[in-house]
């Protein structure tokens, strides 16, 4: 058996016999890697049993109950649950606390679903012990592995018979068929495929941890996330409290919701109401700073916008947009300028989505035009008022959906008018919790918010 070399793209799996500067099927330059492999032993590569077509309606579906974690904010990610025999991929920047989560849900599964194996590639038996205490965990049918060889942990499932499986990381396993080092491209892909045929032939549920690169993606091949069931991302600042769970792909549930946790001493926390978290500290009169009714899947949130417009001193002004779409915002600026004649032409704008939050929809779109002209005015929206509603490209104010839920969430925290589009008040009317104000158009709102509407006189900052 001879050794084979050749070159696989770390953007998209291409194989070719020789090197190139640039892969022929992305286009990346600079992503083929040397790819050195010993051809393994007949009859080590494991097979999957022999199947057979069979009738859709023959097929039984008893086996895919799922099982909580006994951590509200992630099974409610998952969709309610871990589904038996599923393939989970977590990723995460270094030290966000992707192990800390895994080791808190690994500890209430062992405790009321049966035995999980923890492997850990990264650290000792005897460091995972010390995190474990620190977080007082202690089940009995939690196992330990500290090993990187694949087929070794493939031996220990096979010995032990875990109802879950935690790899902490896959950039760590390996195995000894392939020549190139750990975290390789080809180590990573064949790493992951014998994972999910071990999972999906024994029926094990089956956790990952993946390390991001710097521009925040998962390392290693993108066929790595098309093999996986779930792709969970762990966001948040490294030095904050908060922690928000988001599902990129999922195909036993959708990848609208989140799960949103705070870092404390005893480990990671659930944040039972989020919308009160990120508006703890938000200030109030505060001209620019504006509260949207966002909808996260079927959670409704209350976040903060907060814009700063100020005359640009150096040439092109600058657009700085954190938390939301920065094209979405230079358009909107745009209708703010053209619609309601407000020149920002020569003027710096900067938007952020207080609390590190992130605001995707267009249900989003009056609350930042909203607070970019409340901070070019000097003027502020009322603390109790909440906004929501999308800007069209003619100044029009357009329905937005799940409005119910966004009302009843702003009523608990305390708000007391909405200020909504008025296409949403059509047809039967609905007992709102709050004073519901219905706007047309761009100038309207502003001129209900902020006392500014489109006017001559309105050409220069006051």
């Amino acid at each position: 058996m001879r050794e084979t070399t050749g070159f696989r793209c770390q953007a998209c799996g291409y194989a070719t016999p020789k090197w190139l500067g640039r892969c022929p099927d992305c286009g990346e330059w600079n992503s083929l890697v040397e790819e050195r492999r010993v051809p393994a032993k007949p009859g080590a590569r494991p097979r999957p049993p022999a199947a057979r077509p069979v009738l859709l309606a023959e097929i039984s579906a008893d086996g895919a109950e799922r099982v909580r974690t006994g951590i509200g904010e992630l099974d409610r990610v998952l969709g309610g649950g871990v589904v038996a025999g599923s393939l989970v991929l977590i990723g995460g920047d270094p030290g966000i606390g992707k192990s800390t989560l895994l080791l808190q849900a690994s500890r209430a599964l062992a405790e009321h679903a049966g035995p999980v194996l923890y492997v850990s590639g990264e650290e000792s038996a005897a460091q995972v012990k010390l995190r474990a205490e620190r977080l007082g965990i202690g089940a009995k049918a939690l196992y330990l592995l500290a090993e990187t060889a694949l087929e070794e942990i493939e031996a220990q499932v096979a010995a032990l018979a875990p109802r879950f499986l935690v790899v902490d990381s896959i950039q760590a396993v390996y195995l000894s068929g392939f020549e190139s080092a750990p975290g390789s491209v080809g180590q990573v892909r064949e790493c992951g495929a014998r994972l999910m045929l071990l999972a999906k032939s024994r029926g094990v549920s089956t956790f990952l941890v993946g390390h991001v690169t710097k521009e925040g993606a998962l390392a290693g091949p993108r066929v790595l996330e098309h093999m996986v069931d779930t792709v969970l991302y762990f966001e948040g600042e490294r030095h904050a409290s908060y922690r928000i769970l988001r599902a990129v792909k999922h195909r036993f549930g959708s990848t609208n919701e989140i799960g949103v946790f705070e870092m404390t001493e005893r480990g990671l926390g659930e944040v039972a109401n989020p919308s009160a978290f990120f508006l703890a500290a938000r200030p109030r009169g505060a001209p620019g700073s504006v509260i949207v009714a966002g909808l996260e899947g079927t959670r409704p949130l209350l976040l903060e916008v907060q814009a700063l417009v100020a005359p640009a001193h150096f040439g092109t002004p600058r657009r700085t947009v954190i938390g939301a779409d920065y094209n979405r915002v230079c358009l909107l600026l745009a209708v703010l300028e053209k619609r309601a004649g407000f020149p920002l032409q020569n003027q710096d704008v900067f938007v952020n989505v207080a609390g590190g939050g992130r605001l995707s929809e267009p249900a989003a779109d009056l609350g930042i035009v909203v607070s970019c002209a409340g901070s070019f005015a000097e003027r502020a929206v009322a603390a109790d008022v909440v906004v929501l509603g999308e800007v069209g490209l003619a100044g029009e104010i357009r329905a937005v959906g799940g409005l119910e839920a966004r009302l009843r969430e702003a009523a608990a925290l305390g708000f007391k008018t909405a200020v909504v589009p008025r296409n949403n008040l059509v047809g039967p009317g609905a007992a709102h919790p709050l004073e519901v104000r219905g706007v047309a158009t761009l100038e309207e709102a502003l001129g209900l918010l902020i006392g500014r509407g489109h006017d001559p006189e309105s050409s220069s900052q006051p």
